[in-house]
């Protein structure tokens, strides 16, 4: 007969490990451009107005970028920006 103890087990579910913006924009230029778009201009196009048919759907990038919130990537895209040209971090 097994013994019963008292502790209490505790269950921790793994998360699923959720793509950071950034590695997210990359997948998506990378798509964008192989398939013949403008990057920028279908990623401004999808940060305006929300619309996910701005993004291709090769390489599931259209599923991606909707992981994210669209100010996430606005954030990435301008954190990378000032890095750039200004060689500073926030």
């Amino acid at each position: 007969m097994k013994e019963l103890t008292n502790n209490t087990r505790f269950f921790q579910p793994q998360k699923d490990e959720i793509p950071k913006a950034k590695d997210i924009v990359d997948q998506v230029y990378k798509a964008l451009t192989e398939q013949g778009y403008n990057p920028v201009s279908q990623l401004v196009g999808y940060i305006m107005s929300g619309d996910p048919t701005y993004i291709t759907g090769h390489c599931n990038a259209r599923s991606l970028i909707m992981k994210v919130e669209r100010d996430e990537i606005l954030e990435v895209l301008l954190q990378n920006y000032i890095e750039n040209n200004f060689g500073g971090k926030k």
